[in-house]
């Protein structure tokens, strides 16, 4: 069977923030232009989590009339708390004293899933077409190299790569000009920064891992609005990572924890350093009496300017976290994903009014450096490099940079190799000794994959490859411990023995995948190459 194919002005992979506010921006330039967006999840705003406190100044200038239209930012911060933890306390540092990047006076506790769904709701009325469930598998190109369009992926193929009486083949979806939203990471973006060497000349880009739970807690304990962050404990002082706790309306609580994947010892697991963090004097009273209702993961890029690749290509470009344009030191991305969307969409718009058609959308990033998003991330930009050396000396140059210098400071510090080859080996890192779950306020693995709504068919190819089935054992093993069994937050790599307890194997339970991709990522020997499943499978988030 072959493919079918469909012609548009524009197509757009992935339904988060930046691909929607492209689609949008495209449309209220000129309703004539023909726009086609598709997203792996199952429906908009299944596969987004975020923690998510966001600036609305993007929103507004894509709806300037957002209240009244009815977007889903209802939950103003009204206190902002930032404390670092110890074991047993920890010290709430004065407001005075914190950058203005910690603070958030006119921000909104949101849910970033709600948000896509009602912007995904505004572009179909503005006449984008909208397709769920369709993952962007393949990137097709024109006889001159330029960027085409995107297959999707086919559907109904066994496990043993053979089609099944399901079988439909993928759609070749071409276009004058693509753009890539597929979020951190993303399969496509990947392949194509590297076909057309978009990296050269740019910081190996660093990441994180943020995961998060939703908990309805007891009214006495809501406090609506507030905005709470933590560093220090259960972190090492030389290992980045932080809490958060957002009271949203309805008595909703997000609470969540991200870890730098630069860190070096392979015994860490974030997703056990969540589990304990709930446990802290500090945290769990707001979580006691409560019900956890939702659970979830994914990494963030976290490099900021200096780990920016080249946007455009010949015939497309990255928008969002794609390219990698969440601030870190904001902890917000949202709205710089909105702006980057807008943004390559004006470009996009000018091309096609001037009758181009596949080349490089130059004025892409022109645009971003004469906006106040390029201005945001240049006074941004010291801060994960400072933090990596350490919280406490990281926290005290930084404060002094944004304080002292206003971001401005005629330095601009460089970023390091890139995560995966941060971890030492096992033999040389300390164990951790992590409490087991209590099933009320901390949990185990496979009940919070539960709580994900995650689904896939189980005969088909199994969308995690390895390069060499023998690295797992013969190099993850035997020198950092199999550390893929403790980043991944879903139980999905798991060393298996037989009944003597030897000839040990890697069993990859892929049915239990996120999409979060930090194997992708923090994986030693970049043996782990993630890549889309059939579409509509995965997670499916309420509110997150």
């Amino acid at each position: 069977m072959q493919r079918e194919s469909m012609e548009f002005d524009v197509v757009i992979v992935g339904g988060g923030p930046a691909g929607l506010a492209a689609a949008i921006r495209l449309k209220q330039i000129n309703a004539g232009i023909n726009v086609c967006l598709i997203e792996k999840g199952a429906e908009i705003g299944a596969h987004i989590l975020s923690g998510a406190v966001m600036d609305p100044g993007a929103m507004s200038e894509l709806f300037p009339d957002w209240k009244n239209q009815g977007a889903p930012l209802d939950t103003p911060v009204s206190e902002d708390r930032f404390v670092i933890l110890t074991e047993t306390g920890g010290i709430r540092l004065p407001n005075a004293l914190l950058p203005g990047c910690f603070h958030n006076h006119g921000n909104y506790i949101i849910s970033l899933g709600n948000l896509c769904r009602w912007l995904a709701q505004q572009a179909e009325a503005l006449g984008v077409e909208i397709y769920p469930g369709f993952a962007g598998a393949e990137v097709l190109y024109a006889e001159d190299g330029s960027v085409r369009g995107v297959a999707t992926g086919d559907m109904g193929i066994g496990r043993d790569g053979q089609p099944t009486g399901a079988y439909q083949p993928g759609m070749e979806l071409l276009a004058k000009y693509t753009l890539f939203a597929e979020g951190c990471r993303g399969h496509l973006g990947k392949q194509l920064e590297e076909k057309f060497k978009l990296r050269n000349g740019a910081d190996a880009q660093i990441y994180g891992i943020g995961i998060k739970e939703l908990w309805e807690i007891a009214p006495e304990k809501h406090v609506n609005g507030l905005v709470m962050h933590t560093g220090g404990w259960p972190m090492r002082p030389d290992t980045y990572g932080g809490g958060f706790i957002y009271h949203q309306s309805g008595n909703l609580v997000s609470i969540g924890y991200v870890v730098g994947l630069a860190y070096d010892n392979p015994h860490l697991s974030p997703f056990e350093e969540f589990q304990r963090y709930k446990l802290h004097p500090q945290v769990k009273p707001f979580l006691e009496g409560g019900k956890r209702i939702a659970y979830g993961a994914r990494a963030m890029t976290a490099g900021g300017l200096q780990a920016l690749p080249k946007l455009i290509f010949p015939g497309g470009a990255l928008i969002g976290d794609n390219a990698g344009f969440l601030n870190a030191a904001r902890i917000k991305g949202s709205h710089s994903a909105l702006k980057s969307g807008m943004l390559a969409a004006e470009s996009v718009a000018e091309a096609l009014a001037a009758g181009r058609s596949g080349d490089e959308l130059t004025a892409y990033p022109q645009k971003f450096r004469e906006s106040w998003l390029f201005e945001e991330l240049h006074r941004a930009r010291n801060f994960k490099p400072w933090m990596s050396k350490g919280l406490w000396l990281g926290s005290l140059m930084f404060g002094i940079d944004q304080q002292l210098f206003r971001g401005k400071a005629p330095w601009t510090l460089r970023l390091g190799a890139a995560d995966h080859l941060k971890l030492k080996k096992a033999a040389n890192c300390q164990p951790i000794a992590y409490p087991k779950p209590d099933g009320v306020i901390t949990f185990d693995r496979l009940s919070s994959v539960f709580l994900s709504n995650t689904n896939h068919e189980e005969n088909q190819p199994c969308h995690l490859h390895l390069k060499d089935e023998s690295v797992p054992i013969r190099v993850n093993l035997a020198l950092y411990d199999a550390p893929e069994q403790r980043y991944c937050p879903a139980g999905v790599y798991e060393i298996v023995r037989d009944e003597t307890g030897a000839n040990p194997r890697l069993q990859i339970n892929a049915q239990n995948c996120l999409h979060c991709k930090t194997c992708d990522i923090k994986d030693p020997t970049q043996n782990i190459i993630w890549v889309t499943p059939q579409g509509g499978e995965g997670p499916v988030y309420p509110n997150m």
